[in-house]
């Protein structure tokens, strides 16, 4: 079942129903959706088709007890886990922590520190939320070219690599396209950087919508793109350059009143050579894409 992400919730879990009815009640109140479940198996039946962001459980219970829930929920589910019991004797707060529980508390919890504890929860579950999506802004910005949205030239050789590996691993095939605009310093120096970063821009786009879903690509370096295409051969790959070189060229530019045209590109094709080292893989793309160029350009080449 695809879980229903509308609404987080939190999930209380215990075998008795008084108690289970009252700290959802106290939930509540305090403001927040809550379900619940009498033991592990139906919580974790919940936890599969709705979201929740904090579990309260019991220990003991029939079936997998609270510390065993706590670890499949952490293992699968993501969700933060408050561990409450009333054996306080038996059990503690260092072998909740070590289960992977956020908080632990003893029975009978008055409304007013359940609900303390649980925003307490909530509020480093949203903290720790925005700190990965920082790190992730973070990274994506460390290998995102900031004109064309593309990937970066740094990120490129690192993930050529770690394709390549992967080929020769499962010998599966694996493409590189080299791809460079026609003409171009003579349209920048004529109409402007301004506009020559339209062209740039317009290629990054045509370049992604001819991409599948594991293929990448790349600004490598002013005028020249690069895609990776794992699990294609070389006369499929031509074919993607195909479509990138048709696409492109349907563009209609305008760089000055009264001035329209379209540009073109040279795309170099090669597939990998097992055991090839990838400066040799990356020239090879180089050499095929100058020989399109010196046919004229606006072409694609296998090597």
């Amino acid at each position: 079942m695809e879980k229903d992400t509308n609404y987080s919730y939190i999930l209380v879990v215990d075998d008795e129903e008084v108690i289970r009815t009252m700290l959802c009640q106290v939930v509540d109140q305090g403001g927040y959706p809550c379900m619940s479940a009498s033991d592990s198996d139906e919580a974790l039946q919940i936890l599969e088709s709705v979201n929740v962001d904090v579990v309260i459980t019991d220990i003991r219970m029939s079936g997998l007890d609270g510390f065993e829930l706590t670890e499949i929920i952490k293992k699968k589910h993501g969700a933060d886990v408050i561990i409450i019991t009333g054996y306080g004797g038996e059990y503690g707060y260092e072998e909740a922590m070590e289960r992977g529980a956020s908080d632990f508390a003893l029975k009978p919890l008055r409304p007013k520190e359940l609900l303390t504890r649980l925003r307490r929860v909530l509020r480093e579950r949203a903290l720790l939320a925005e700190r990965m999506r920082m790190e992730e802004q973070l990274r994506e910005l460390t290998i995102t070219d900031d004109l064309t949205k593309l990937h970066n030239s740094r990120y490129f050789f690192k993930q050529l690599q770690s394709e390549m590996d992967r080929a020769l691993r499962y010998s599966h095939p694996l493409s590189l396209l080299l791809i460079d605009v026609d003409e171009f310093k003579h349209y920048n120096d004529t109409y402007g950087h301004l506009e020559g970063d339209k062209v740039l821009v317009s290629l990054g786009e045509v370049i992604q919508g001819c991409l599948r879903k594991n293929d990448s690509g790349y600004r490598y370096g002013g005028d020249e793109f690069t895609a990776v295409l794992p699990e294609t051969r070389g006369e499929e790959a031509t074919t993607v350059a195909e479509r990138i070189r048709e696409g492109f060229g349907a563009i209609d530019f305008s760089p000055a009143p009264g001035v329209h045209g379209n540009g073109t590109v040279s795309i170099g094709v090669a597939e990998y050579k097992p055991d090839e080292a990838l400066e040799d893989f990356a020239r090879r793309a180089d050499m095929a894409m100058y020989q399109a160029k010196k046919g004229g350009g606006n072409k694609a080449q296998l090597a």
